[in-house]
């Protein structure tokens, strides 16, 4: 079991090898620096899950406010 957070794309930089390109990824009110080498596809503005700091989907941005909602009220419960 592996658990992966959903984060919006921010910035890419592309590479000429396709295994290193990076972007920027906002998780909530935080920023961090992603490979995106699994999600070829991925552009600015789309939402990824990332483990381990590598992007290993896409999901739509209705899914990833989901996720952000019941993190909330899982916080807010404690």
């Amino acid at each position: 079991m592996c658990l992966g957070i959903p984060g919006e794309i921010l910035s890419i930089e592309e590479a000429q090898d396709e295994l290193r390109r990076r972007g920027r990824v906002r998780f909530g009110g935080i920023v961090k620096e992603a490979s995106l080498a699994c999600v070829p596809e991925a552009r600015v503005g789309d939402y990824v899950i990332v483990h381990a700091g590598i992007a290993i989907s896409r999901i739509d941005e209705a899914e990833a406010q989901a996720v952000f909602a019941l993190l909330e009220e899982m916080e807010q419960r404690e």
